[in-house]
């Protein structure tokens, strides 16, 4: 089984078994990405840097797609992996404080 596989986005119906759950799920992720006090291009960048931390796949598909729709260069794409790989990097370094 490949865990990141697209095919396995086809099985996201199997997750209605919990309809009320996973319908506030999908309402709730669809309001949080619209235009507000943050542009949707910055939310989208800012969701790929997540995804790039969790080192979620689909996160860094989905997201990645949505902030070139929104205008999001090469630049602000390379600097969104350096910002991701700076947090996960500081937070070895600060965790390596609980070491002593």
């Amino acid at each position: 089984m490949n865990m990141f596989s697209n095919d396995n986005l086809k099985k996201l119906p199997k997750l209605e078994a919990a309809e009320e759950a996973t319908q506030a799920f999908w309402n709730y992720s669809k309001a949080v990405f619209q235009d507000g006090a943050i542009p949707k291009k910055y939310k989208e960048l800012m969701a790929v840097a997540v995804g790039l931390t969790t080192q979620c796949g689909y996160c860094i598909d989905f997201h990645r797609d949505s902030a070139r729709k929104e205008g999001a260069t090469d630049e602000e794409l390379a600097e969104v992996t350096h910002i991701a790989a700076a947090i996960r990097a500081g937070g070895a370094i600060t965790h390596g404080t609980h070491l002593f």
